[in-house]
């Protein structure tokens, strides 16, 4: 007997959207709201760190993180989350979604919370316990990657389901904003409390010694909206479709569903068993995997770790666009905490304007033209506009062409967004069968982590002048900034011809992308 024809996942497909939705949507995207605070914060408070802990007497300017020691503290929480989409996307497809998935937000708490913690006062211990706690907290916010967007994939009709997923990504956007909000309310408030000069009028007083609490408060609420959200996520029911296709327990599938859609669903206890045992059971590793979706596989990484290069290069001329429109003023003439509010302004401008319409932007259309449609779109501006900032930089970086030099910098995310960051994140959670769901999209996942690593790191590197004597301190010569947004249109490009590999799955029910039903009806 045919999967789809099983009562149980046949009333998700068809079921219109209710309550228990988007009941699942803020659960699922709390998750999300508090991954983006958590993995974005870092970036507001660093310019405090490298103040507080690396001060040099007589120094011109203000102290800043050494290379090294930056690269780790910014860099820990991406390999956390790449190690933590790989484990809990296996563990979510062994044990369960339901079982794995508050496991997760727990972690996520109790390291925000301790990542505002040191073990002593000298540089080194701060800077340890802060990278110990963030490796944690990104193998926490890791499992909530595949974990979230399967159980929503699972629960979600056919009709509205890549806007459904979506919707769970685009939390972000919002994590990303409050982390802003929050960041500019903490320091106003600090900085009207306790006054201080600036750098350049006195180096020493300008960091006011309260500053010290600023970047704790702010690291350490990421706890709280996973806190709201962690009895609700323990309440939730397994989805249907793990609990009849992997545990083959039709009866209680049934019986959760029932509940959940509020409509009378009959167990089929008998109807589960050919489904599932007889031909559909071939591993990750199998040649039978390999065969029917090993292209997919490879679409979905490679299509993820290309956009993830692009996306989180974007730390290489953020501060050169906020100082050069004035929202970031040099150094020196600011003191520590009045920083923290200036980064945090200019931050909540960009999420603002580009960030949250972006994802949005999907979640109106996704299920209207399709993910490929929107994929291969986001790819193509986005290396439209990549090429357009690289090819005449000199140009832009005259004074009065910088504004138009940040509003193509805005639609390059803006398109990214509303384009490939959120249809990758959807498309795996689609097109895999049930028991290697999690798994694959713990892969797919872990696959973008890795280029955000290169795209937040490599190039941070690459980017340096090619004179060395002009090169950041303590960093080696590069390509030039120029030279690397050139590299960046390619990694687009490339992009757009990896999405080729990856199937339409609008409108289909998971069963018919995954292929299951055709295995059970042999």
């Amino acid at each position: 007997m045919a999967t789809d024809n099983l009562k149980v996942l046949n009333a998700l497909d068809v079921a219109k959207t209710q309550w228990y939705h988007f009941t699942a949507i803020i659960i699922a995207g709390m998750g999300f709201f508090t991954d983006a605070y958590d993995l974005f914060c870092i970036s507001l408070v660093t310019k405090m760190l490298g103040r507080i802990y690396y001060h040099v007497d007589g120094s011109p300017k203000p102290g800043t993180l050494p290379p090294n020691v930056s690269a780790a503290v910014n860099g820990v929480a991406l390999c956390g989350t790449l190690a933590g989409q790989l484990f809990f996307g296996w563990l979510g497809d062994k044990m369960g979604r339901k079982r794995v998935y508050g496991l997760t937000l727990m972690l996520m708490s109790v390291c925000s919370l301790a990542s505002g913690l040191s073990f002593g006062s000298e540089p080194k211990s701060v800077m340890a316990t802060l990278c110990f706690f963030r490796f944690w907290l990104g193998f926490g916010i890791g499992g909530d990657y595949p974990l979230s967007a399967t159980i929503m994939s699972e629960y979600a009709n056919k009709k509205t389901r890549g806007a459904f997923i979506a919707a769970v990504f685009a939390m972000q956007g919002f994590g990303i904003l409050s982390g802003g909000i929050f960041a500019m309310i903490i320091s106003a408030a600090f900085n009207a409390r306790f006054k201080a000069p600036t750098y350049e009028v006195d180096p020493i007083a300008s960091t006011a010694p309260q500053a010290d609490y600023i970047w704790r408060i702010i690291l350490m609420l990421g706890a709280l909206p996973a806190l709201l959200t962690f009895y609700w996520r323990l309440k939730m029911p397994e989805t249907a479709r793990y609990t009849a296709l992997v545990a083959k327990n039709m009866k209680q599938a049934a019986a959760d569903m029932s509940k959940v859609l509020q409509v009378d669903i009959e167990a089929e206890q008998q109807k589960v068993e050919p489904t599932v045992e007889q031909k559909n059971s071939f591993g990750l590793f199998s040649k039978q995997f390999l065969h029917r979706h090993g292209l997919h596989l490879l679409g979905t990484t490679s299509t993820w770790f290309l956009l993830d290069i692009a996306f989180y290069s974007q730390n290489l001329f953020q501060k050169d666009i906020f100082s050069a429109i004035g929202w970031i003023p040099p150094a020196k003439t600011m003191n520590a905490i009045e920083e923290v509010f200036r980064i945090a302004r200019a931050q909540t401008l960009i999420a603002l304007c580009s960030t949250v319409p972006g994802y949005w932007f999907t979640v109106a259309f996704i299920d209207i033209i399709g993910r490929f449609a929107i994929q291969l779109m986001g790819f193509f501006f986005m290396t439209i506009f990549m090429f357009a900032l690289a090819f005449p930089y000199n140009h832009w970086s005259h004074k009065d062409n910088r504004i138009g030099f940040v509003i193509m910098y805005s639609l390059t995310f803006f398109f990214a967004n509303f384009g490939p960051n959120a249809t990758t994140f959807v498309v795996p959670a689609e097109i895999f069968p049930a028991r290697l769901r999690s798994t694959c999209h713990g892969i797919s996942a872990a696959s973008g982590k890795l280029g955000a690593i290169v795209g937040a790191f490599g190039f941070l590197y690459l980017a340096q002048n090619q004179d060395k004597a002009k090169a950041d301190a303590g960093y080696p010569a590069g390509i030039g900034v120029k030279n690397s947004l050139i590299l960046l249109g390619v990694v687009n490009f490339l992009g757009l011809l990896f999405t080729f590999l990856v199937p339409e799955s609008k409108g289909k029910s998971l069963e018919e992308m995954s292929g299951e039903n055709e295995d059970a009806n042999e």
